[in-house]
Protein backbone atom coordinates (compact mmCIF):
# COMPACT_ATOMS: atom_id res chain seq x y z
CA UNK A 1 0.00 0.00 0.00
CA UNK A 2 0.98 3.67 -0.26
CA UNK A 3 1.94 5.51 2.90
CA UNK A 4 3.66 8.71 3.97
CA UNK A 5 6.84 7.97 5.92
CA UNK A 6 8.69 10.60 7.95
CA UNK A 7 12.31 9.56 7.35
CA UNK A 8 14.06 12.29 9.32
CA UNK A 9 13.37 15.91 10.22
CA UNK A 10 11.96 17.84 7.26
CA UNK A 11 11.92 14.74 5.03
CA UNK A 12 8.68 12.93 4.14
CA UNK A 13 8.35 10.38 1.36
CA UNK A 14 5.37 8.61 -0.17
CA UNK A 15 6.41 4.95 -0.24
CA UNK A 16 5.07 1.50 -1.02
CA UNK A 17 5.02 -0.37 2.30
CA UNK A 18 3.75 -3.70 3.59
CA UNK A 19 -0.01 -4.00 3.97
CA UNK A 20 -1.06 -4.31 7.65
CA UNK A 21 -2.34 -7.64 8.91
CA UNK A 22 -5.36 -8.35 11.12
CA UNK A 23 -3.74 -10.42 13.86
CA UNK A 24 -5.53 -11.66 16.97
CA UNK A 25 -7.61 -8.89 18.51
CA UNK A 26 -6.66 -6.47 15.72
CA UNK A 27 -8.60 -4.95 12.83
CA UNK A 28 -7.47 -3.37 9.57
CA UNK A 29 -9.16 -0.12 8.57
CA UNK A 30 -9.39 1.39 5.10
CA UNK A 31 -8.44 4.98 5.91
CA UNK A 32 -10.75 7.66 4.52
CA UNK A 33 -9.54 10.86 6.17
CA UNK A 34 -6.64 11.97 8.38
CA UNK A 35 -6.17 15.26 10.19
CA UNK A 36 -2.76 16.93 10.49
CA UNK A 37 -2.04 18.70 13.75
CA UNK A 38 0.62 20.55 15.71
CA UNK A 39 2.08 17.33 17.10
CA UNK A 40 2.75 16.15 13.55
CA UNK A 41 4.50 19.45 12.81
CA UNK A 42 6.69 19.00 15.90
CA UNK A 43 7.74 15.56 14.67
CA UNK A 44 8.42 16.94 11.18
CA UNK A 45 10.73 19.56 12.66
CA UNK A 46 12.40 17.02 14.95
CA UNK A 47 11.31 18.98 18.03
CA UNK A 48 8.77 16.62 19.59
CA UNK A 49 9.92 15.65 23.13
CA UNK A 50 9.18 11.95 22.50
CA UNK A 51 12.09 11.96 20.04
CA UNK A 52 14.40 13.17 22.79
CA UNK A 53 13.29 10.75 25.50
CA UNK A 54 13.23 7.66 23.26
CA UNK A 55 9.46 7.16 23.08
CA UNK A 56 9.59 7.76 19.31
CA UNK A 57 12.19 7.47 16.58
CA UNK A 58 12.60 7.87 12.84
CA UNK A 59 11.43 6.56 10.46
CA UNK A 60 7.81 6.81 11.53
CA UNK A 61 4.30 7.10 10.12
CA UNK A 62 2.22 9.97 11.48
CA UNK A 63 -1.56 10.29 11.72
CA UNK A 64 -3.58 10.05 14.93
CA UNK A 65 -6.75 11.93 13.88
CA UNK A 66 -8.47 9.52 11.52
CA UNK A 67 -11.59 7.81 10.28
CA UNK A 68 -12.25 4.85 7.98
CA UNK A 69 -14.05 1.55 7.48
CA UNK A 70 -13.07 -1.79 9.02
CA UNK A 71 -12.07 -4.10 6.15
CA UNK A 72 -10.48 -7.07 7.99
CA UNK A 73 -10.81 -8.51 11.47
CA UNK A 74 -8.46 -10.77 13.38
CA UNK A 75 -9.18 -13.78 15.53
CA UNK A 76 -11.37 -13.01 18.54
CA UNK A 77 -12.77 -9.77 17.13
CA UNK A 78 -16.54 -9.32 17.13
CA UNK A 79 -17.62 -9.82 13.48
CA UNK A 80 -20.02 -6.91 13.79
CA UNK A 81 -17.03 -4.57 13.38
CA UNK A 82 -16.54 -5.72 9.78
CA UNK A 83 -17.74 -2.98 7.43
CA UNK A 84 -18.32 -0.53 10.29
CA UNK A 85 -17.29 3.10 9.90
CA UNK A 86 -15.06 3.98 12.82
CA UNK A 87 -12.54 6.22 14.46
CA UNK A 88 -10.21 5.13 17.22
CA UNK A 89 -8.51 6.06 20.46
CA UNK A 90 -4.96 7.30 19.97
CA UNK A 91 -3.86 6.05 23.39
CA UNK A 92 -3.19 2.31 23.61
CA UNK A 93 -2.44 1.34 27.20
CA UNK A 94 -0.86 -1.94 28.25
CA UNK A 95 -4.21 -3.05 29.67
CA UNK A 96 -2.82 -4.63 32.82
CA UNK A 97 -1.30 -1.87 34.98
CA UNK A 98 -3.14 -0.04 37.75
CA UNK A 99 -3.78 3.01 35.56
CA UNK A 100 -5.28 0.95 32.75
CA UNK A 101 -7.44 -1.05 35.12
CA UNK A 102 -8.82 2.17 36.61
CA UNK A 103 -9.77 3.59 33.19
CA UNK A 104 -6.74 5.82 32.75
CA UNK A 105 -5.00 3.98 29.92
CA UNK A 106 -4.22 7.34 28.31
CA UNK A 107 -1.57 7.93 30.98
CA UNK A 108 -0.27 4.35 31.10
CA UNK A 109 3.51 4.45 31.54
CA UNK A 110 3.94 1.81 28.83
CA UNK A 111 1.30 3.08 26.42
CA UNK A 112 1.67 3.31 22.68
CA UNK A 113 0.10 6.19 20.79
CA UNK A 114 -1.08 5.71 17.21
CA UNK A 115 1.23 7.68 14.94
CA UNK A 116 2.94 9.31 17.92
CA UNK A 117 4.59 7.09 20.53
CA UNK A 118 6.12 3.64 20.66
CA UNK A 119 6.57 3.60 16.87
CA UNK A 120 2.98 2.48 16.37
CA UNK A 121 2.27 3.26 12.68
CA UNK A 122 -0.27 6.02 12.19
CA UNK A 123 -3.05 6.59 9.69
CA UNK A 124 -1.09 8.29 6.90
CA UNK A 125 -1.38 5.15 4.82
CA UNK A 126 -4.12 3.59 2.77
CA UNK A 127 -4.75 1.11 5.60
CA UNK A 128 -4.25 1.13 9.36
CA UNK A 129 -4.17 -1.70 11.89
CA UNK A 130 -5.35 -1.02 15.45
CA UNK A 131 -6.65 -3.06 18.38
CA UNK A 132 -10.39 -3.65 18.17
CA UNK A 133 -10.65 -2.41 21.75
CA UNK A 134 -9.66 1.09 20.58
CA UNK A 135 -12.50 1.42 18.05
CA UNK A 136 -15.46 3.77 18.29
CA UNK A 137 -18.35 3.37 15.85
CA UNK A 138 -19.59 6.34 13.82
CA UNK A 139 -23.26 6.86 12.94
CA UNK A 140 -24.17 7.56 9.32
CA UNK A 141 -24.62 11.29 9.88
CA UNK A 142 -21.03 11.67 11.09
CA UNK A 143 -19.22 11.87 7.75
CA UNK A 144 -15.50 11.41 7.08
CA UNK A 145 -14.71 15.06 7.77
CA UNK A 146 -16.44 14.94 11.15
CA UNK A 147 -15.00 11.52 11.92
CA UNK A 148 -11.44 12.81 11.59
CA UNK A 149 -12.32 15.71 13.90
CA UNK A 150 -13.52 13.45 16.72
CA UNK A 151 -10.06 13.02 18.28
CA UNK A 152 -9.25 16.75 18.59
CA UNK A 153 -12.91 17.36 19.40
CA UNK A 154 -12.71 14.98 22.35
CA UNK A 155 -9.64 16.81 23.66
CA UNK A 156 -11.58 20.05 23.47
CA UNK A 157 -14.63 18.40 25.06
CA UNK A 158 -12.54 17.39 28.06
CA UNK A 159 -11.11 20.91 28.30
CA UNK A 160 -14.62 22.37 28.47
CA UNK A 161 -15.60 19.76 31.05
CA UNK A 162 -12.53 20.79 33.05
CA UNK A 163 -13.69 24.41 33.04
CA UNK A 164 -16.92 23.26 34.74
CA UNK A 165 -18.93 26.36 33.85
CA UNK A 166 -22.66 26.90 34.03
CA UNK A 167 -24.98 28.63 31.56
CA UNK A 168 -24.12 32.33 31.06
CA UNK A 169 -20.79 32.09 32.87
CA UNK A 170 -17.85 33.58 30.99
CA UNK A 171 -15.01 31.56 29.44
CA UNK A 172 -11.81 32.91 27.94
CA UNK A 173 -9.92 30.62 25.55
CA UNK A 174 -6.36 31.62 24.75
CA UNK A 175 -5.36 30.22 21.36
CA UNK A 176 -7.82 30.22 18.43
CA UNK A 177 -6.30 27.14 16.78
CA UNK A 178 -8.18 23.89 16.19
CA UNK A 179 -8.42 22.86 19.86
CA UNK A 180 -9.30 26.35 21.05
CA UNK A 181 -11.99 26.80 18.41
CA UNK A 182 -13.46 23.35 19.05
CA UNK A 183 -13.57 24.13 22.77
CA UNK A 184 -15.30 27.39 21.95
CA UNK A 185 -17.94 25.71 19.81
CA UNK A 186 -18.59 23.05 22.43
CA UNK A 187 -18.78 25.56 25.29
CA UNK A 188 -21.13 27.81 23.31
CA UNK A 189 -23.45 24.85 22.68
CA UNK A 190 -23.83 24.66 26.48
CA UNK A 191 -24.94 28.27 26.83
CA UNK A 192 -21.56 29.53 28.06
CA UNK A 193 -20.41 33.03 27.07
CA UNK A 194 -17.29 32.32 25.02
CA UNK A 195 -14.43 34.70 24.25
CA UNK A 196 -11.24 33.84 22.37
CA UNK A 197 -7.88 35.57 22.37
CA UNK A 198 -5.12 35.24 19.79
CA UNK A 199 -2.13 37.09 18.42
CA UNK A 200 -2.32 36.76 14.61
CA UNK A 201 -4.82 38.75 12.58
CA UNK A 202 -5.75 35.75 10.41
CA UNK A 203 -6.66 33.52 13.35
CA UNK A 204 -8.50 36.34 15.11
CA UNK A 205 -10.49 37.18 11.97
CA UNK A 206 -11.46 33.55 11.41
CA UNK A 207 -12.53 33.08 15.04
CA UNK A 208 -14.60 36.26 14.79
CA UNK A 209 -16.39 34.85 11.73
CA UNK A 210 -17.76 32.02 13.88
CA UNK A 211 -19.84 34.40 15.96
CA UNK A 212 -18.40 34.07 19.46
CA UNK A 213 -19.32 36.65 22.12
CA UNK A 214 -15.90 38.23 21.80
CA UNK A 215 -12.62 37.70 19.94
CA UNK A 216 -9.63 39.74 21.02
CA UNK A 217 -5.96 40.30 20.55
CA UNK A 218 -4.29 38.89 23.63
CA UNK A 219 -2.75 42.26 24.44
CA UNK A 220 -6.10 44.07 24.18
CA UNK A 221 -8.36 42.00 26.40
CA UNK A 222 -11.28 43.92 27.91
CA UNK A 223 -11.54 44.27 31.69
CA UNK A 224 -14.05 41.44 32.13
CA UNK A 225 -14.36 38.82 34.84
CA UNK A 226 -13.25 35.46 33.46
CA UNK A 227 -14.92 32.59 35.33
CA UNK A 228 -12.55 30.12 33.64
CA UNK A 229 -9.61 30.29 31.26
CA UNK A 230 -8.48 27.56 28.86
CA UNK A 231 -4.87 27.79 27.70
CA UNK A 232 -4.81 26.16 24.28
CA UNK A 233 -1.53 27.75 23.18
CA UNK A 234 2.09 26.62 22.94
CA UNK A 235 3.31 29.85 24.56
CA UNK A 236 5.39 29.21 27.68
CA UNK A 237 4.20 32.49 29.24
CA UNK A 238 0.47 31.75 28.93
CA UNK A 239 0.07 29.38 31.91
CA UNK A 240 1.06 32.22 34.23
CA UNK A 241 -1.02 34.77 32.33
CA UNK A 242 -4.08 32.50 32.51
CA UNK A 243 -3.71 32.26 36.27
CA UNK A 244 -3.47 36.05 36.51
CA UNK A 245 -6.61 36.52 34.40
CA UNK A 246 -8.99 34.02 35.99
CA UNK A 247 -11.40 35.13 38.69
CA UNK A 248 -10.73 33.99 42.28
CA UNK A 249 -12.47 30.68 42.82
CA UNK A 250 -12.37 29.98 39.08
CA UNK A 251 -10.66 27.34 37.00
CA UNK A 252 -7.70 27.28 34.63
CA UNK A 253 -7.49 24.44 32.12
CA UNK A 254 -4.13 23.66 30.57
CA UNK A 255 -4.31 21.76 27.29
CA UNK A 256 -1.61 23.53 25.25
CA UNK A 257 2.01 22.43 25.66
CA UNK A 258 4.99 24.69 25.09
CA UNK A 259 8.35 23.53 23.76
CA UNK A 260 10.09 25.05 26.74
CA UNK A 261 9.37 24.92 30.46
CA UNK A 262 6.53 27.12 31.68
CA UNK A 263 6.00 28.32 35.22
CA UNK A 264 3.13 29.39 37.43
CA UNK A 265 3.22 31.00 40.87
CA UNK A 266 1.60 28.55 43.25
CA UNK A 267 1.02 31.41 45.69
CA UNK A 268 -1.44 32.93 43.22
CA UNK A 269 -3.07 29.56 42.72
CA UNK A 270 -3.57 29.18 46.46
CA UNK A 271 -4.47 32.77 47.42
CA UNK A 272 -7.00 33.00 44.57
CA UNK A 273 -8.39 29.54 45.43
CA UNK A 274 -8.11 28.54 41.76
CA UNK A 275 -8.49 25.01 40.46
CA UNK A 276 -5.91 24.05 37.81
CA UNK A 277 -6.76 21.20 35.43
CA UNK A 278 -4.41 19.46 33.00
CA UNK A 279 -5.79 17.65 29.92
CA UNK A 280 -3.96 14.93 28.01
CA UNK A 281 -5.94 13.25 25.21
CA UNK A 282 -9.62 12.90 24.49
CA UNK A 283 -9.74 9.18 25.28
CA UNK A 284 -12.50 9.35 27.87
CA UNK A 285 -14.72 11.65 25.80
CA UNK A 286 -14.68 10.08 22.33
CA UNK A 287 -18.21 8.63 22.46
CA UNK A 288 -19.63 11.85 23.92
CA UNK A 289 -17.97 13.86 21.15
CA UNK A 290 -19.33 11.55 18.46
CA UNK A 291 -22.83 11.94 19.92
CA UNK A 292 -22.43 15.72 20.03
CA UNK A 293 -21.36 15.90 16.37
CA UNK A 294 -24.18 13.53 15.39
CA UNK A 295 -26.73 15.74 17.15
CA UNK A 296 -25.80 18.70 14.96
CA UNK A 297 -25.46 21.01 17.98
CA UNK A 298 -21.80 21.46 17.08
CA UNK A 299 -20.60 21.46 13.46
CA UNK A 300 -16.82 21.92 13.30
CA UNK A 301 -16.47 21.39 9.55
CA UNK A 302 -15.83 25.12 8.87
CA UNK A 303 -12.49 24.63 10.65
CA UNK A 304 -11.25 22.45 7.76
CA UNK A 305 -9.33 24.70 5.38
CA UNK A 306 -8.50 22.08 2.75
CA UNK A 307 -8.28 18.37 2.02
CA UNK A 308 -5.12 17.22 0.24
CA UNK A 309 -3.44 14.01 -0.91
CA UNK A 310 -0.35 12.18 0.34
CA UNK A 311 1.88 14.15 -2.01
CA UNK A 312 1.07 17.43 -0.23
CA UNK A 313 1.71 16.26 3.34
CA UNK A 314 5.36 17.34 3.47
CA UNK A 315 4.65 20.88 2.26
CA UNK A 316 1.75 21.27 4.71
CA UNK A 317 3.91 20.11 7.62
CA UNK A 318 6.56 22.57 6.46
CA UNK A 319 4.04 25.37 6.91
CA UNK A 320 2.79 25.92 3.37
CA UNK A 321 -0.92 26.56 2.85
CA UNK A 322 -2.53 24.79 -0.12
CA UNK A 323 -3.49 27.26 -2.82
CA UNK A 324 -7.16 26.32 -2.49
CA UNK A 325 -7.21 26.49 1.33
CA UNK A 326 -9.90 28.40 3.16
CA UNK A 327 -9.31 30.40 6.34
CA UNK A 328 -9.71 27.55 8.87
CA UNK A 329 -6.78 26.06 10.82
CA UNK A 330 -7.20 22.35 9.99
CA UNK A 331 -5.81 20.46 6.98
CA UNK A 332 -7.15 16.99 6.19
CA UNK A 333 -5.58 14.26 4.08
CA UNK A 334 -7.56 11.90 1.82
CA UNK A 335 -5.55 8.81 0.76
CA UNK A 336 -7.57 8.59 -2.48
CA UNK A 337 -6.58 12.05 -3.77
Amino acid sequence: MRAVELIKPFTCEVRDVATPVATSGVVVVNVQRVGLCGTDVEFFRGEMPYLLDGHAKFPMRLGHEWTGTVSKIGEGVDPRWLGQRVTGDTMLGCGTCRRCRSGHQHVCENRKEVGVRGNFPGALGEELSVPATSLHALPENVDAALGALVEPGANAFRAVEGAALKVDERLLIAGPGTIGLLAGLIARSRGIEVHLAGITSSSIDFAASLGFAGVWHLEDLPALEWDAVIDATSDATLPSTALDLVEPGGRVVYIGISAEKSEIDSRSLTLKDVTAVGILSGSTALDETIALFASGRVDPRPLIAATVGFGDVASVLAGERPSHAGPGPKIHVDPQI
